[in-house]
Formats: structure tokens, sequence, C-alpha cells
């Protein structure tokens, strides 16, 4: 696809996810730039054999993080009422809306992103009614599935969301060394081919991880769409769905004590946040050009297209290489002024696991 000025978008490193840590990731392909800092986890131990992993004993399934992505917030409604499916006999799985003012209203939030709230200075603060809406949810949220970094903390959370771009399935990783999760996104991957599940990796050094998701020690992010807001379809439903079911299925197999062999996993790690391009006065001044919009993971080359101004005259993308682009016009990310990331392609390698 041909995708086709001189005016450039604002760019700003993206704003909303991990912390820094020190080690390399391991790789299957020579590349070596971009973001590369990790965290380890301490529930996982390695050794010549593999990674030695604690049981996944305690799960959660989070919907309604933003009150208007109707997918998560259905299922956990009818889990909530009948929880024996996603229940398995070595798993204990709790359904949870964790924003239910949003969800009553058909909001994103209340008073502010509940999936930015997660930080150490708004779980610490004082509680009071003063506080916004969702830092108070945050903090309740922390003492029933945390606390966030502690031993007592929850073993998996998966956090169900909804985008308005064209991203089909999504796996959101944080953390390139929890090979849990990595076997975890392979296993989904693998049952159910020919269909696709994509994974997200979302590490940079300058991210701070403040998803409601990081109470846990593994965190796992699931984005389905294309779905509107405050709508829902039922083939985004029903792949959300199956995704969970074999999540749960891999983690009943895990606990069980299956052990995992070795496993390549690719991603999209994560770049760059790519702003609308804006007057003087911050107004914004063009659009998702139409040879980009719909094309999430397809690869945007220096010169293609990417935006159109309002007169009509093209600007074209003036990276130094080739890169993957998701979340495009995401609706929701029009007020935290982003058109778009970008991503480049990875191999990553996944320890064997087993259990401790």
């Amino acid at each position: 696809m041909s995708r086709t000025n001189s005016a450039h978008p604002v760019r700003a490193v993206i704003d909303h996810e991990q912390p820094a840590g020190t080690l390399q990731p391991t790789r299957s392909s020579a590349s070596s730039s971009g973001p590369c800092a990790v965290t380890i986890n301490p529930d996982m131990s390695s050794d010549s054999n593999g990674a030695r992993v604690n049981e996944a004993k305690r799960v959660a399934i989070f919907g309604g993080t933003h009150g208007n992505e109707m997918s998560g917030v259905t299922l956990v409604n009818l889990w909530v009422k009948n929880s024996a499916e996603i229940q398995r006999k070595h798993v204990e799985t709790k359904p949870f809306i964790t924003n239910p003012k949003a969800v009553e209203k058909c909001s994103r939030y209340v008073d502010t992103d509940l999936n930015r709230a997660f930080t150490p200075e708004n779980l610490s603060a004082p509680e009071g009614d003063d506080l916004p809406y969702e830092v108070q949810r945050a903090q309740e949220i922390n003492r029933i599935f945390g606390p966030k970094g502690s031993p007592e903390a929850y073993d998996v959370v998966f956090d169900l969301h909804n985008t308005t771009s064209n991203m089909g399935c999504t796996l959101i990783l944080e953390n390139s060394k929890d090979h849990f999760n990595l076997q975890m996104m392979n296993y989904i991957k693998k049952a159910i081919a020919p269909a696709s599940c994509l994974v997200l990796l979302n590490e940079h050094p300058l991210l701070k991880y403040s998803t409601s998701r990081s109470v846990a020690k593994h965190p796992v992010g699931l984005e389905v769409g294309p779905q509107p807001q405050g709508v829902l379809r039922s083939n985004i439903f029903e792949a959300m769905r199956v995704i969970l079911k074999h999540a749960l299925d891999f983690i009943e197999l895990f606990n069980k004590g299956m052990e995992f062999p070795p496993c390549t996993v690719e991603v999209f790690w994560v770049l760059e946040r790519i702003d609308y391009p804006r007057d003087a006065n911050g107004n914004i001044i063009a659009m998702v050009h139409p040879n980009l919009q719909d094309c999430d993971w397809e690869p945007l080359n220096p010169g293609d297209p990417m935006f159109q101004t309002f007169d009509g005259k093209t600007i074209r993308y003036q990276g130094s290489g080739t890169v993957y682009p998701t979340f495009i016009n995401e609706a929701a990310y029009y007020e935290k002024q982003q058109a778009f990331v970008t991503t480049r392609r990875e191999a990553l390698v996944a320890s064997a696991i087993s259990k401790v």
C-alpha cells in the first residue's frame, strides 16, 4: 500500500506504563535499538533448566476500568452472576468491576483515568472523600488485590479493554522478562490459530507503570477492537471470551505441573507516541491519512502518508526506518494528544517454565 509536506507532528515518549529496570531482554534477533530496560518479577527464579515460577493460584479478571468499554464490562458482570465458566480446579478466579460509577455513567472515567491512577503517590495518599473518585478506587483495588509489588498480591490480573482502533485481539505485556506471561501468550496464540492475537510490549525505562493491572505479579492487558465506545459487538465479545478461556486453561495446566519448553514470541515493542499536527494554539490541524487509517500493525515506511490536513495536504512519516503503528485514531486518546503509537517487531525468547 502506498502511504503520502513538511509539517511535523509532535512526538513524545509514551507516558503511562512501566518503571525502570536494568536487565537486557533476551532476543532472537540481532536488533539492539530502542528501549531495553526491564524489571525482574520476584515471583520467578531462573536456573540452567529455565525459570521456576510459583503457582498462579489467585487470578482476577477486571472489567470496567474504562466504563464505556462494553465487552469487559458485560463479561465480568456475567461472571459475577455465575462464575462457573471461569473457574478451574487449581485456580481461584475473581471477576471484578473496577470502576462501577464510570460503568453506570457509561463513560471512560468520572474524575480521572483509573488506568493511570496506580502511582505510588496515589496509593499512599491519605484516604478521604476529597480524593478523585478513581484514586479512591485505586486504593481500594490495591487493598483487595495487592498490595502492589508485595508477596501478598494476586498472581495474575487480566484487565479487559476495548479499542476503537482496528487492532484485532492484542495482549499487552509489560515486562519482557516475565517468562510466565510470555509462555501464556504463546499458548493463547497457538490455541486460537489461525485467528490472530498479537502481543504489544509496553516497556521503557522512562515509563511509569500505573495501570490497574499493575497490582498483580503477572499483569496482562487485553485490547479487542474495533468497537465504538458504549457499544457491544458480538464478534468482539466472543473473541475476548475465547482468549480468557485459553488463558485460564494455560494457568490450570501450569498449576497442575505441566512444564512448558522454551519458545519464541513475536512482539510489537512500543517506541513512541505520535501526536496530531497542531497550530500555535494547540488545535488539531490534520487527520489520520486515509492510507493509514485502519492499518494497525502494517508497516509505515519513511515517506509514507501519515496525516492529511483539512485543506487536503499530505504529511509524510519522517522517521529513520520502518515502524508498525497501532492504536491508530483511538477515540479515547484525543485527550492524551496521541494519534497513534509506533512499534518495532521483535522476537523474544521465553525460557522454559516449571512450577516451583
